[in-house]
């Protein structure tokens, strides 16, 4: 194999900042931009449904984290099982929960 003249190694080097670092520079301006423009401003506190919904705080969690409510629910073979079925029990765990237990 031919190793590459020296100036087309240069040009590559050249576009990879044009076209790579250039651009994630810009970005990261307008990101900080946008920041201090907040004045301050915090994110807004998760809504009263937010915290009601298992649904939606289940979504947020990450898989090693619903690995780990399922395991302090005692929900068996949680190891093996995927994000959407894990999440699914889940969801019937809590909501028999909330609805307490059934009279005969």
């Amino acid at each position: 194999m031919h190793p590459l003249p020296r100036g087309l190694v240069e040009l590559y080097g050249l576009l990879a900042v044009l076209f790579v670092l250039v651009p994630e520079w810009m970005a990261g301006g307008v990101l900080s931009g946008f920041r201090d423009a907040r004045d301050g401003s915090e994110l807004p506190l998760p809504s009263m449904a937010w915290q009601r919904l298992p649904e939606l705080q289940l979504a947020t969690m990450g898989l090693a984290e619903l690995r780990q409510l399922a395991c302090r629910e005692r929900i068996c073979g949680y190891a093996s099982m995927g994000r959407q079925r894990l999440t699914n029990r889940l969801l019937r765990r809590l909501s028999r929960r909330r609805r307490g237990p059934r009279t005969l």
